[in-house]
């Protein structure tokens, strides 16, 4: 299962300049070349275009570290097609069955929550990981609703800062399973604010304050999508 968010001024960042921000949010050098990479087409589109970075925290049967991704959407805002569609850009995630329809989901609500926009040109999604790879299942739900969101309305999701749940048609955040291994995924790539569903923080399995407490990070449960966009961008829905 996935997730993780980030999102960048339109100019095609170089590495040098991502690991210049701070260490608390600085990413590593391997995430920072790969969405260098990944920005070369992306950085050609119009000054119209509206991008966003979005991390997403990831789950692999080989260990407990977890995996960092990151989806880059681009909108192009043009007034064809009508309504918008969605297609696949340059990717190192193959995206599964279950995956896909979370983000079907995620679009809607997206397109719900900013009846004040026109929804009409192409939704560009591109992935980036260390290597390639596939991932499925819904927990990415909620951050990809975030990040659609924001590219909607032009608003950045903060660096430092990453979201694991799933997505409910009412808004809701719902829970998620391996929450420890995707805090270690965040922690590594230098999160230090990763958000989780509501009620899963004092799940006894976890024992998620000690493991904050070990990896210098806060670990901060969130209800709802509203909220969860307030504190990933600063910015109120």
């Amino acid at each position: 299962m996935s997730q993780a968010a980030y999102n960048t001024p339109m100019s095609m960042p170089t590495v040098a300049s991502l690991l210049s921000r701070p260490t608390c949010i600085r990413i590593s050098a391997r995430v920072a070349l790969l969405s260098a990479l990944l920005w070369a087409p992306v950085a050609s589109s119009p000054a119209s275009d509206s991008v966003v970075e979005v991390p997403l925290l990831a789950t692999i049967g080989a260990n407990d570290r977890g995996v960092f991704e990151v989806m880059i959407i681009q909108w192009d805002r043009k007034s064809e097609p009508d309504p918008i569609a969605l297609e696949w850009g340059k990717t190192r995630i193959k995206f599964l069955p279950t995956y896909v329809q979370a983000l079907s989901r995620a679009v809607q609500y997206a397109k719900e929550r900013t009846p004040s926009v026109r929804h009409t040109g192409t939704l560009w999604v591109h992935g980036v990981a260390y290597g390639p790879t596939s991932t499925d299942g819904p927990s990415a739900g909620a951050a990809m609703a975030v990040g659609f969101i924001a590219v909607f309305k032009g608003d950045t999701i903060r660096r430092g800062i990453a979201l694991t749940g799933t997505i409910e048609a009412d808004g809701r955040i719902g829970p998620v399973g391996a929450i420890p291994d995707k805090v270690r995924a965040a922690a590594r790539e230098g999160c230090r604010t990763i958000l989780i569903p509501h009620g899963q923080l004092s799940d006894p399995r976890w024992r998620l304050a000690g493991l904050g407490l070990e990896l210098n990070v806060t670990i901060k449960e969130v209800g709802t999508i509203e909220a969860a966009y307030e504190l990933m961008t600063g910015r109120s829905l």
